[in-house]
């Protein structure tokens, strides 16, 4: 699959002319594995958005280069998804196929394997008709994560994809995005588990509303860096008018 590379150049993104991500400048490569991490109000779901093109630039450019079929697939946090909606698990995946056939595009022979193939990486064979009310959280997660398998993207973002679920499906779902790593797929993720980030993602982006250290995990969370973070965070006035860098 040819892998999608995320360009930035001069973002700036934020909502009614003020800002929560600054400047930024550089590229996540094809095939890489990044984490975005930083303070609360850091900006990093609005990053996110950006990138899947939810939210437009203030200023600046976000360019996809050498996208595949499904460029994007997109997990928002857990508080943005309406569970009361009245969706069985195998519906819920299912979505995960309209990129493809479209919302009536119907579901064939191939799809069905398909579904079951994906159910059965997450661990959820036999809850194909349960609705997803009744899940508890770590089972939504592993459906959201079917879904998403079934998208078969070359760039996936996920944010906050582990919080307040269960050790046992954590490891379940980071073996998957290990997996989507080996084959040159593009993963983003939104985390604030530095312990993890350490361990599984090779690229961090350190973000505090603008960029503060992008590259290697090791060298980017430095205790120098993370504190430069924060006091970045507690520092900004939501009251202050809107910068521009090239101002005159």
């Amino acid at each position: 699959m040819p892998a999608t590379s995320v360009r930035f150049d001069e973002v700036t993104l934020g909502y009614g002319r003020h800002p929560a991500v600054h400047h930024l400048d550089g590229e996540i490569a094809a095939g890489s594995l990044t984490a975005v991490v930083g303070p609360n109000g850091a900006g990093k779901s609005t990053l996110l958005k950006g990138i899947v093109g939810t939210l437009a630039p203030l200023e600046g450019r976000i360019s996809l280069n050498g996208a595949g079929p499904g460029p994007v697939a997109y997990l928002p946090q857990a508080a943005e998804i309406d569970r009361s909606f009245p969706l069985s698990v195998y519906d819920l995946v299912a979505m995960g196929l309209w990129s493809r056939s479209g919302l009536f595009g119907g579901i064939g022979r191939k799809d069905r394997t398909r579904i079951e193939h994906a159910l059965a990486a997450v661990g959820l064979i036999g809850f194909e008709r349960r609705p997803i009310s009744t899940l508890s959280g770590g089972q939504m997660q592993r459906a959201l994560f079917a879904r998403l398998l079934l998208q078969d993207a070359s760039l996936i973002l996920l944010d906050e994809p582990f919080t307040a679920i269960d050790a046992k499906t954590t490891a379940d779902l980071l073996d998957l995005v290990r997996r989507w790593h080996a084959e040159k797929r593009t993963v983003v993720a939104v985390l604030h588990d530095l312990d993890m980030v350490r361990r599984v993602f090779p690229e961090t982006l350190l973000i505090a509303r603008e960029p503060v250290a992008w590259g290697e995990t090791g060298h980017v969370l430095s205790p120098e860096n993370l504190l430069t973070a924060r006091q970045m965070v507690e520092a900004y006035d939501p009251h202050a008018a809107p910068c521009q860098r090239n101002a005159a």
